[in-house]
């Protein structure tokens, strides 16, 4: 047996205030640094992605092709009519192998990328921090100090 609820009624001004909390929630979530970060992010790496295909599809595959003496970006095995399908499938190779070579040449790129970053924070890391402000105590002590030597001068 379902459990009944009894409804509340919402007026409209509670439903107005829900949605206006609800969208400044999510206009400080969308605003966040991070999010916007990773939105460029995406938007680049799909423009890198594009990128990559072609060079991999117009020029790697073909000098490969060359190199090797056969052309692998057309290759498919044309698989047998198996439970009365009308068309045979088709096992594209050839395409695989240029998305093999894609991702290569990305996770190269990525792993140039994040050793080039790691090469930066260390030297970051490394550089010589400015010495620590003196305490006030330490201030009024040179002073001191320094009124000392004026009067035994």
């Amino acid at each position: 047996m379902p459990i009944k609820r009894k409804k509340k009624k919402i007026t409209a001004e509670q439903c107005t205030k829900k949605a206006k909390s609800i969208f400044n929630e999510f206009k400080t979530f969308a605003v966040r640094g991070n999010m916007i970060d990773m939105a460029v992010g995406m938007i680049v790496g799909g423009a890198f992605t594009l990128l990559i295909n072609s060079i991999v599809t117009n020029i790697a595959t073909p000098l490969i092709g060359i190199l090797i003496g056969v052309d692998f970006s057309a290759w498919e095995v044309q698989l047998p009519h198996l439970y009365g399908n009308a068309e045979p499938g088709t096992l594209a190779i050839g395409t695989f192998l240029n998305n093999l070579i894609s991702f290569i040449v990305v996770a190269f790129v990525v792993f140039l990328f994040v050793k080039m970053l790691n090469r930066l924070k260390k030297k970051a890391e490394d550089a010589p921090s400015a010495p620590p402000k003196p305490s006030p105590e330490e201030l009024l002590l040179t002073e001191i100090r320094d009124i000392l030597k004026e009067k035994e001068l």
